[in-house]
């Protein structure tokens, strides 16, 4: 199995793939190659490879080049530190899209699905299709989060998370049996990561599940107020410019 490595960190580089030789023992590494010419240039002298794994920002430009310049096949999965890309990426043969620092967890995952993808006697995969299928079957969403717990680690089923809020520079999930424990993403990665069918960001601070709403009263003429189950904060309100959005949101 050949893997392609497109990064421009060398640390980001060698640790991913220090990560990959545990979960792909057999493979062998190419790269890293940290621009677009020289991954344009790798891939117009050698065999495709079976799986790329490719940053977004590279020395000299953004890797998306690399598509309008030639014809990728390979199932590729991204790494990047920026989360603003991801729909952009998933427009692509991309499996999934990971963000930086890189979680050992993800990154098996993201191993997993490419292999359950090749182990297929199917035709080649349409990867566009196949992401398309993938959201309307909720499958490219996490369904679990990993905290920790002193020097445990537990995994936290997505459909026991009532809401997650940010508070004193933190992120944190908010359980149906009503604790609460932080995790390492911000609300702007959350938003790329869950599904949104299940999920709002009602305002800066709270993202909430749609089965966590007790009670919705309104606040002013052009504000809601949410009472969510086992939650101690009871005035959270839908800020203005998301109350529309927000109503669509429940009545899809």
């Amino acid at each position: 199995m050949n893997v392609l490595i497109i990064e421009d960190e060398r640390p980001a580089a060698d640790r991913l793939k220090r990560l990959l030789r545990e979960l792909l023992p057999d493979a062998f590494f190419h790269g890293h190659l940290d621009t677009v010419k020289s991954a344009i240039d790798w891939l117009d002298d050698n065999p495709a490879p079976d799986l790329i794994f490719l940053d977004i920002h590279l020395a000299d430009g953004l890797s998306f080049e690399i598509f309008r310049q030639r014809e990728i096949l390979t199932p590729v999965i991204f790494c990047t530190a920026y989360d603003q890309y991801a729909i952009q990426a998933f427009k692509l043969n991309s499996i999934d899209y990971l963000l930086k620092p890189i979680d050992p967890i993800d990154l098996e995952e993201a191993v997993s699905k490419f292999k359950k993808l090749s182990r297929s006697n199917e035709p080649p995969v349409n990867y566009e299709a196949l992401h398309q299928a993938m959201v309307a079957g909720g499958q490219n969403f996490k369904t679990r989060f990993i905290i920790r717990i002193g020097d445990q680690l537990k995994p936290i089923d997505v459909l026991n998370i009532l809401a997650f809020y940010s508070e004193n520079k933190g992120t944190f999930i908010q359980l149906e049996n009503g604790k609460n424990y932080p995790v390492d993403y911000s609300l702007d990665q959350l938003e790329t990561l869950i599904d949104p069918s299940r999920f709002f960001r009602i305002n800066r601070k709270f993202m909430i599940a749609l089965e966590s709403i007790e009670d919705i009263r309104t606040y002013s003429s052009s504000r809601l107020k949410i009472k969510i189950r086992n939650m101690k904060d009871n005035d959270i309100l839908v800020s203005r410019d998301r109350v529309n959005d927000f109503k669509q949101w429940l009545d899809v």
